[in-house]
């Protein structure tokens, strides 16, 4: 069986192409994708090479974000007709195709009703909430700094707002996030730009800097200024991919002599029962968060250049850039 297929075919350009379906194996699904949706990590890999094992890529790579249903099973846990949200680890992630065939441990079963766009937001999400789990921070009360406002970046704002932190500061790039930050939970929204970040966290903390800071962007440019943005004793979450497999910058004076508590996060997926991605669901599903404003663009899967392009440049206002296989092979 054939299906449309995204492929990279070098550093920064990807086509779309015919490609094979693979059937499923032991204990795997075959589903067809209805929309997937491009991450940060998908942009560092297809627009800078970082992570990029060697060519030739599989089809539909580096996608990981994917809603659709199972069309085959042969795993006990799933059924033709079943409506799954997809969260492949790296190495199995080809979200940007008509089908992905992928184990069913990466699955996860959608109860009826809600838009499929917006319960997509559950990958992202789950991993924000996955993080949060992992090392827990009391903000009841206190000031949060978070770098970066993609998806992920928003949905930590929300979290962090909605556990009582009395104060989030949020800094981005795009004018068009921060714009829709304010409706996510920032209470300060900072563009570098015109503004000195640092300055202006100071200033909103009385000179001592946030209590807990997230560097959400993974750039060597944000991971050095995280630092200096946390309050001595405070805590600092490094979960943006960076963007480089080599060594990056790091205010180590800075964070000794501040006893800054630092850690990251990876791995999500893994996660037995993919619980943190089920909590996220039902944030999505029972309108405890809307991720509506965070959903800017969607384009077909023959557009998929143009996609990550716009995602990358932030063209056209973009903050979520979708691809829909609605219509296509199968469809």
């Amino acid at each position: 069986m054939k299906m449309r297929a995204a492929k990279m075919v070098e550093v920064g350009r990807m086509v779309c192409e015919e490609a094979e379906v693979r059937p499923p194996g032991e204990g795997e699904l075959l589903v067809r994708n209805r929309f997937a949706s491009i991450c940060g990590s998908d942009l560092h890999i297809v627009m800078t090479g970082v992570g990029l094992p060697a060519f030739p890529q599989a089809p539909g790579f580096p996608g990981h974000e994917g809603i659709g249903e199972v069309i085959e099973s042969r795993n006990p846990g799933f059924a033709p007709g079943d409506r799954v949200l997809t969260v492949p680890m790296p190495p199995h992630s080809f979200t940007f195709a008509d089908y992905q065939t992928l184990h069913g441990d990466f699955c996860l079963k959608l109860p009826g009703g809600g838009k499929p766009l917006e319960l997509l937001m559950a990958q992202q999400l789950g991993t924000v909430v996955f993080a949060l789990r992992r090392k827990p921070v009391d903000v009841v009360g206190r000031t949060v700094m978070v770098m970066g406002q993609g998806s992920a970046g928003m949905f930590f704002a929300y979290l962090l707002k909605r556990a009582g932190a009395a104060k989030v500061i949020v800094s981005d790039l795009s004018q068009a996030r921060l714009a829709v930050s304010p409706a996510m939970g920032a209470d300060l929204a900072l563009h570098p730009n015109g503004t000195n970040v640092l300055q202006a966290v100071l200033d909103e903390t009385g000179g001592a800097g946030a209590d807990y800071v997230i560097e959400a962007v993974g750039s060597r440019s944000s991971l050095l200024e995280s630092v200096k943005l946390v309050r001595e004793g405070g805590d600092l979450l490094l979960f943006g991919l960076p963007d480089s497999k080599e060594p990056v910058p790091f205010n180590f004076a800075a964070f000794f002599g501040r006893r800054i508590s630092a850690s990251s996060t990876y791995g999500a997926q893994s996660e037995p029962g993919l619980v943190s991605f089920r909590a996220a669901v039902e944030l999505i599903r029972s309108g405890a968060i809307d991720v509506s404003p965070v959903v800017s663009h969607i384009l077909p899967i023959e557009e998929i250049d143009r996609a990550l392009h716009m995602a990358h440049e932030r063209i056209d206002n973009a903050i979520k850039v979708s691809v829909s296989l609605e219509g296509g092979s199968g469809g």
